[in-house]
């Protein structure tokens, strides 16, 4: 059996940095995730006035209640999708005027929704360049609060940002949402900011968010589920076992329903209090999947999907078309080269296993660390698969690729 231990969540780390920043008192968290992501919105915290302290362990933050200590900023957000949607929320309870811009990558994912929410909050803030892109600049002067209506059909985190923000308005924040995907990120959030003294509540497709800002607390941040479902898969595909410590039965983050798809198509799932171990079988079955609120490892799926015994379709997850890339076409392009056939649809994307996949295959990673981390457990079984830029992993989980091989010389 293999025990692989799992760098932290990004999903969480982000979440816990800005719930630290808003908090009164000092927060310390443990087991954050050091990756280009968590280290981008550090950086972006401390370009704003927050201490930041790190060692290997654990960060400590510095909260501000009352917003950024400097009234003049310029953040560069890089890659992260966290970093350039929750930081300029942070700020527009502050005052001062701030100015984010990101990558040409993050540049073209869009940012409308939570934008034009921001602006019905009475928020000054300008596009830039194109509208609902960065860059964007603004005039902060503090958050009355109230009703404001949110499209969150694209991405959860929009909603997650007005949530965090709910505390630190005057008024407190209530969020009629008209739609809403990847559902259990949003439940991670509400899960953390109870930790930071804040209870939200849901009125059917209304959050309430009272006012009162959060206390400062020790939190510690569980593994990555979303970085686990490659270890799995590969258990999955090879026969062998993996057992995940830190993701058992009070796991936040909804990604861990992975192994149910796994369970599924085959493999046996034990969860514990402790942990998940995943053991294959040898029977990889193919089946008819709604991917919508664990979207983030639909490419998990389409790579181990070439050695099931049938078909496998992975439906609902349009908003995978704007994450780092469109991971829809991403998936299908490289199962393609693999000599797989594959159909796609505007969010549905299926998967025809019979012919071998061809080895030597290059796999284009459109930048997108999820494609490289997903095709490496194809590699386990297709010899000679290279990658465009095995770098980009640097974004969630430095180390994958050493971590990967470690695996799947203990698998055999």
């Amino acid at each position: 059996m293999a025990v692989v231990e799992i760098p932290g969540s990004k999903s969480i780390t982000a979440r816990a940095l800005f719930l630290a920043a808003a908090a009164d008192g000092v927060t310390t968290l443990v087991r954050p995730l050091r990756s280009d992501d968590s280290e981008g919105f550090a950086e972006g915290l401390v370009a704003l006035g927050y201490r930041v302290g790190r060692t290997p362990g654990t960060w400590q933050i510095d909260g501000r209640p009352q917003g950024p200590a400097v009234t003049e900023a310029d953040v560069y957000c890089r890659d992260g999708a966290t970093t350039s949607r929750f930081l300029p929320t942070l700020v527009a309870a502050g005052h001062g005027t701030y100015r984010f811009d990101a990558s040409p990558q993050m540049r073209r994912r869009p940012l409308g929704p939570l934008t034009r929410a921001l602006r019905d909050l009475g928020v000054d803030l300008r596009h830039e360049e194109a509208e609902g892109h960065h860059p964007l600049s603004i005039e902060a002067a503090g958050v009355e609060g109230g009703d404001v209506t949110l499209d969150a059909g694209e991405s959860s985190q929009y909603l997650t940002a007005l949530l965090l923000l709910g505390p630190l308005t005057r008024k407190g924040l209530r969020i009629h949402v008209t739609d809403l995907v990847s559902a259990p990120y949003v439940e991670i959030t509400v899960a953390m900011m109870r930790e930071f003294g804040v209870e939200v509540r849901r009125e059917g497709d209304v959050y309430a968010v009272p006012p009162g800002g959060y206390r400062a607390t020790t939190y510690a941040v569980e593994p990555d589920a979303s970085t686990a479902s490659y270890f799995f898969a590969a258990a999955a595909l090879t026969g062998g076992e993996v057992t995940v410590p830190g993701l058992g039965t009070g796991a936040l983050q909804g990604d861990l329903g992975f192994v149910d798809v796994l369970r599924r198509m085959g493999a046996r799932v034990r969860t514990t209090t402790d942990g998940t171990t995943v053991t294959g079988t040898g029977e990889l079955r193919g089946l008819t999947v709604n991917m919508r609120d664990i979207s983030d490892t639909m490419p998990t799926l389409a790579a181990l999907a070439p050695f099931a015994s049938g078909p496998v379709r992975i439906e609902d997850v349009a908003n995978t078309r704007v994450k780092e890339c469109d991971r829809l076409d991403a998936c299908a392009e490289n199962l393609r080269r693999l000599g797989v056939r594959v159909d796609t649809g505007p969010d549905w994307i299926e998967i025809h296993p019979g012919t071998a996949p061809t080895p030597g295959t290059d796999i284009k990673s459109y930048g997108d660390h999820r494609i490289v981390m997903s095709f490496a457990v194809t590699a386990l079984r297709v010899p000679g698969i290279t990658f465009d830029d095995p770098g980009c992993v640097r974004k969630t989980f430095p180390g994958f690729h050493e971590a990967f091989a470690e695996l799947g010389a203990a698998l055999g």
